[in-house]
């Protein structure tokens, strides 16, 4: 019967309209004079607007010696500038019925709102105004450089399994930023001061190092109008180059680490290899490895959930993970969280053996389709979020990728084969590119 759904299900898929299955004509895009990419995701069933501008600027983009540095101006931007007060941004936000927050990351700094739609021309003209009137004193660096080291103290410092990952990035990435924990390790971001702030606003802050995504309501020629008497006007920076950055050498042996915590309750093993990102024009590699990590650990039915909770029952709980999104090279990982009585070596070597009995036995053609098709559904089913959609783009065009390379995602997932999966996973599992860690209760013996 549930099979009978499935293909049911399948079929019923398969007869959506193609609008369904592109956003092609949706999708609008171009440059501004002073170099500011603009991309317009059209979707009209709701009067409401998302109003995005991300930076090409993360905290891989950081000076050594100020780790934290991206994540720290994030929050001054919500101070004042020349014409709003400390605050007022967000209020004023609020007062139109909006919401507003930002993020960072690796790759990427960004601010959003959601709002009515026709409020778009307000949020433009108060983002503008941020990206080079930011106003800042002594004050305002005491008072958030203390928020974010108590931000880091809640979600790292607090928990032994932030810490552990901190731990295998930094081994993981023996030379790349992606080593460096987003937020700023701890002794560094004690330092953080005005100067180091404004010099990394004054780069990377400017027109022609963002991207502008609004998605929802709009029409393409309302956003250009718009976009050009509010961002138009600002300078370009001459100054801004590519973005370089100290890439990895040749790793020719494999890492291993032990990280003893009290507060552990469970023990577990995880490992992570270094791994391609997609890549502009040539994202095949990368659909292959999404397609082996959601066999390997996509849930239930997975491979490794198969052999190692219900057939050999060394686990209880079993992942495979990978992100193709990075403007550098990323990680694939397996983690194996053992059950009561293994040890965390008979964990790690039951986790090797299914592995191997993978790439000796193949992929399972059924189960092959049936995650084709959850991709495929999921695809479609986003598109319900504007919010989710202009993430995607963001994401994918600040690590470099274009906006055909998004478009044409979708198919070169469902293009993946059998052959592309098992040379993608001989490729990738290379211990030499790899580090493989425990972490435990101090109490936790590790033969146990």
């Amino acid at each position: 019967m549930l099979r009978l759904l499935a293909v049911t299900a399948a079929l019923l898929l398969a007869a959506l309209p193609l609008r369904a299955e592109g956003i092609n004509d949706l999708v609008t895009t171009f440059t501004l004079d002073n170099g500011m990419d603009v991309v317009v995701i059209e979707d009209h069933r709701a009067p409401v607007v998302v109003h995005m501008v991300w930076y090409r600027a993360g905290s891989a983009d950081e000076p050594a010696g100020s780790s934290g540095v991206a994540h720290f101006l994030e929050h001054l931007l919500f101070k004042g500038t020349d014409t709003l007060a400390p605050g007022e941004f967000s209020k004023v936000v609020a007062a139109n019925g909006g919401t507003d927050n930002a993020f960072t990351s690796y790759d990427y700094t960004g601010y959003f709102q959601r709002v009515a739609a026709d409020r778009l021309g307000l949020m433009m003209q108060m983002e503008a105004d941020r990206m080079v009137n930011l106003n800042l004193g002594p004050e305002d660096i005491l008072t958030e450089r203390e928020v974010i080291i108590e931000e880091r103290n809640q979600r790292v410092e607090n928990d032994p399994g932030a810490l552990f990952r901190e731990q295998r990035n930094a081994a993981l990435y023996m030379n790349h930023r992606y080593g460096v924990p987003i937020i700023g390790w701890r002794h560094e971001m004690e330092t953080l001061d005005l100067d180091a702030a404004l010099a990394f606003y004054k780069r990377h802050y400017a027109p022609n190092n963002a991207i502008l995504i609004v998605a929802g309501d709009t029409t393409p020629e309302e956003v250009r109008a718009l976009a050009q008497e509010h961002y138009g006007p600002l300078p370009a920076n001459p100054e801004l180059g590519p973005r370089l950055r100290p890439q990895e050498p040749v790793q020719m042996s494999e890492r291993r680490l032990t990280f003893r915590d009290a507060r552990v309750a469970q023990p577990y093993v995880i490992r992570t290899y270094l791994a391609p990102e997609r890549d502009p024009g040539a994202q095949e590699t990368a659909a292959a490895l999404v397609m082996l990590s959601e066999i390997l650990g996509g849930g239930q039915t997975s491979v490794l959930n198969r052999k190692l909770q219900f057939e050999k029952q060394k686990a209880v709980y079993t992942s495979a993970f990978y992100s193709g999104v990075s403007l550098d090279d990323t990680s694939f990982g397996l983690v194996i969280v053992p059950s009561q009585g293994v040890s965390l070596q008979e964990a790690e070597d039951a986790l090797d053996t299914a592995v191997a009995e993978f790439l000796e036995e193949g992929v399972d053609a059924e189960q092959l389709e049936r995650i084709k098709f959850q991709l495929r559904a999921q695809q479609i089913y986003a598109r319900d979020d504007v919010s989710q959609l202009a993430r995607r783009y963001g994401a994918a065009l600040t690590a470099e990728l274009t906006v055909e390379d998004v478009q044409a995602w979708p198919d070169v997932l469902q293009a993946v084969t059998e052959d592309d999966i098992l040379a993608a996973a001989r490729m990738v599992f290379d211990r030499k590119n790899s580090v493989t860690g425990w972490l435990m209760s101090e109490e936790t013996e590790v033969t146990q």
